[in-house]
């Protein structure tokens, strides 16, 4: 299917873009183009920007139950379009249908959803204190003005609403940047704003390349930079921001741990993993792709483990039974295989399944980025393959003897976005979890991140957190003000 060009989206209407630039979005099962997209200028920022600016002060001032009504009216409009923004969003990113429908856009929905009942049943409510009987504290909570959202490629429309959701109903405007490598769902969540009635400039979308986003987030009327990405760029970033004293947001990345207990049930232990590495063609940055197994159930959990490497089937993204897409673009084809190459002929790891051959695929679709999943065993803890965060389906096993041992690995290193432990005996398992620096984790299950969860990165993964209650006072500042009632103003100038 090709989609018609893209263009920019602010001031609540489509905008040619000025800078006579475009780029191409590509469908990653084919290689084949999809649609240009027109790249923004410095001048259509400024615009994007300036439009914001002008919505901001009328919508700041909107009332929370008010801007409620709007939003939910933006989740009935997701979700009665689910099945045809997944389709979309399969073609832009490769992801198989059976996963779009059924995560990517509810779980966005969701979080929306979540948000404007949080902000109108009371979730920006300031507190008050009584200092003296004659004198009061109260504070408030303001929204900080324009916002900028810089989106990932792995999940599209999920990420620009899990930055959009709690902006706009904390009351700010946002300028938003998705991917250049999966733009198509910028202008459908303006679209849909627009529809349920947000206000002209409150939602603005700007396409284009780092350079697009390093203009946007340096720009002085920006109040905040939200970011998902890799920690190289993450740094830039924030480095970028604080030079303006901007707030800022940052959910980068994690070569994170899955420890497995000896006395796991076998198929919990392998589902697990397998969810933890392979769900969505590894490229989820909380992936648990450093599996620790006890030296005791190892052969076992390997046996089982290859008996279900199976099920996982590279079909055609839109046939319901595909639950294993490509990777997103080339470059990350070649990035990835450039790991399992370096596992196999440098770091020396056993090679227990899949590798750099490419598989067999229907007509059509030969020339898609696709690859199979990798498994490698007798993986040691300082091999590239298991420092590195590879964001693909490579699967890294590690031997463990202690629990001490095991946690002390599972820590070595300078990223801490997510980490969890499967066991029966869950007294252990909540050991097991405080004792590790991540700032995602699970016991017995691998993955979700529901609306109501705060999820964030320690360490070098992130600053911030999105998502639950915590994640709406990332898009607020607070404003304390003292109330002195008793009619004598207290001076230390009087006369002797």
């Amino acid at each position: 299917m090709q989609y018609a060009i893209q263009q920019l989206y602010y001031d609540g209407k489509y905008q040619p873009a000025t800078s006579s630039k475009t780029f191409q979005t590509i469908d990653p099962s084919t290689s084949k183009p999809l649609a240009e997209v027109q790249a923004a200028s410095h001048a259509d920022i400024d615009s994007a920007v300036a439009s914001a600016r002008t919505a901001f002060y009328s919508w700041s001032q909107t009332s929370p139950v008010e801007r409620s009504r709007i939003l939910l009216k933006a989740v009935s409009l997701l979700r009665a379009q689910n099945d045809t923004i997944a389709k979309t969003e399969t073609q832009d990113t490769g992801k198989p249908f059976s996963e779009t429908s059924t995560v990517d856009i509810v779980t966005g929905a969701d979080t929306l959803e979540y948000y404007a009942n949080l902000v109108a049943s009371g979730g920006l409510n300031g507190e008050t204190a009584q200092l003296r009987p004659d004198a009061w504290i109260y504070t408030k909570k303001e929204a900080l003005g324009v916002c900028a959202g810089i989106g990932a490629w792995n999940y599209p429309i999920q990420i620009a609403l899990w930055k959009s959701a709690p902006c706009l109903a904390a009351g700010n405007c946002m300028v938003y940047k998705p991917s250049e490598m999966t733009p198509l769902h910028g202008q459908i969540l303006a679209q849909i704003y627009t529809e349920a009635g947000i206000p002209p400039g409150v939602f603005n979308i700007v396409q284009g390349d780092g350079a697009v986003g390093g203009y946007l987030i340096s720009h002085p009327g920006i109040a905040k930079v939200s970011f998902t990405g890799q920690v190289s760029t993450g740094q830039q970033v924030a480095s970028a921001a604080a030079s303006g004293m901007k707030y800022v947001t940052m959910e980068l990345g994690g070569k994170s741990p899955l420890i497995i207990l000896p006395d796991t049930e076998l198929e919990n232990a392998v589902d697990g993993a397998m969810m933890a590495n392979f769900f969505s063609t590894g490229q989820v940055c909380t992936n648990g792709t450093r599996v620790f197994l006890h030296k005791s159930m190892k052969r076992a959990f390997e046996n089982r483990l290859l008996e279900k490497m199976e099920y996982i089937r590279s079909l055609e993204p839109m046939d319901p039974n595909s639950n294993f897409g490509p990777l997103v673009s080339e470059i990350h084809y070649k990035k990835v295989l450039g790991y399992i190459n370096h596992g196999i002929a440098v770091d020396k790891a056993k090679l227990l399944c899949g590798g750099v051959k490419k598989p067999n695929m229907p007509a059509g679709y030969e020339n898609g980025f696709w690859v199979q999943p990798t498994i490698f065993t007798d993986c040691k803890d300082d091999m590239k393959i298991t420092t590195e965060e590879i964001f693909g389906p490579v699967l890294c096993i590690l031997e463990y003897e202690s629990v001490e041992e095991v946690v002390a690995r599972a820590n070595n290193t300078k990223l801490g976005l997510a980490a969890g432990v499967f066991g029966r005996d869950l007294n252990q398992c909540h050991e097991v979890i405080s004792k590790l620096e991540a700032g995602i984790t699970w016991i017995n299950t691998w993955g979700e991140s529901p609306a109501e969860m705060s999820v964030g990165g320690w360490k070098m993964s992130g600053l911030g957190v999105e998502n639950g209650r915590r994640g709406l006072m990332a898009w607020v500042r607070e404003k304390s003000t003292l109330v002195e009632g008793g009619g004598i103003v207290g001076t230390v100038f009087a006369k002797l």
